[in-house]
């Protein structure tokens, strides 16, 4: 039996690393889960502390934002191992209440945007029959939470290098202050959602047919409110659940057979959140 390989993105703290545990200590002693982050220093210290039995732990430093960067990872991993099994894409750069959006949207995008898109470029491929691609984004990344004049700049693209024009379109704007004029919402949280939840869309209508008779679900998920010192900036989260109590959710979609319903949607607590407001019924 091939041993199972599973990569974890933004892993040393949070979600990140309570999915690394939790792949872990689901998976053989056989299986390697890939730890990674763009620290190489939080990277070995997030490794010596995991616990002991399970998937071996290996950490690889992956800077997401750095072009380059996680394709080269994943031929590595393709060189050891041949393909990959479970990828997570958890790597985030979080913004507070106090944050300019025109200051930080540049290294924003870099991260939570084109970092999607460069990891899905890299690993898709790389994966095995039966494997998982699983997106770490929000109940936010849907066109709900559009503007309808701006739903087609993000619906039915076809392709992620569209999904990255549409990005640099809305991060420009953000940039040049035209968004504070037009209809892009003041959160740029809802944005860089939503183009993640594009992107994998876009990948998932090209790769769809293939990957379903392989048994391969990707998808974008969403781990609902969590108590993090990040989200306690926002809102009271003092009764919502730990990283380790979400990740358990997220880790059900990777160990139970894939359902083809959920293939290239938002996925939330096994339910599908429509990607589209769903239009009233007419009696």
């Amino acid at each position: 039996m091939t041993s199972k390989i599973a990569l974890v993105t933004g892993a040393t703290q949070g979600l990140g690393l309570a999915l690394v545990e939790g792949l872990a200590a689901r998976l053989s002693t056989t299986d390697t889960v890939y730890l990674t982050s763009r620290d190489a220093g939080r990277v070995a210290q997030a490794v010596e502390a995991m616990p002991a039995g399970g998937a071996e732990i290996r950490g690889e430093v992956l800077d997401v934002a750095g072009p380059g960067a996680a394709g080269r990872l994943a031929e590595r991993l393709a060189e050891r191992h041949g393909g990959v099994d479970i990828v997570f894409g958890n790597a985030v750069m979080r913004v507070g209440p106090d944050d300019d959006p025109r200051e930080i949207v540049d290294a924003y995008a870099e991260v939570n945007n084109f970092g999607t898109t460069r990891l899905l470029r890299a690993f898709a491929p790389l994966l095995r029959d039966g494997g998982r691609f699983l997106v770490v984004a929000s109940s936010f990344g849907t066109l709900n939470h559009l503007a309808p004049a701006l739903h087609d700049r993000f619906d039915g693209l076809s392709s992620l290098d569209e999904v990255d024009k549409q990005v640099a379109a809305w991060r420009d704007a953000v940039k040049d202050g035209s968004a504070r004029a037009g209809d892009w919402p003041g959160f740029v949280n809802i944005p860089s959602k939503i183009g993640q939840v594009a992107a994998v869309r876009a990948l998932a209508a090209q790769r769809r047919e293939d990957d379903l008779a392989r048994d391969i679900l990707l998808a974008a998920v969403c781990p609902g409110m969590m108590n993090t010192p990040t989200s306690a900036l926002w809102w009271d989260v003092r009764d919502a659940p730990s990283p380790a109590q979400a990740a358990a959710d997220l880790l059900e979609l990777v160990f139970r057979p894939a359902d083809p319903a959920q293939y290239g949607e938002l996925v939330r607590h096994g339910a599908v959140l429509p990607w589209a407001p769903v239009p009233p019924k007419i009696d």
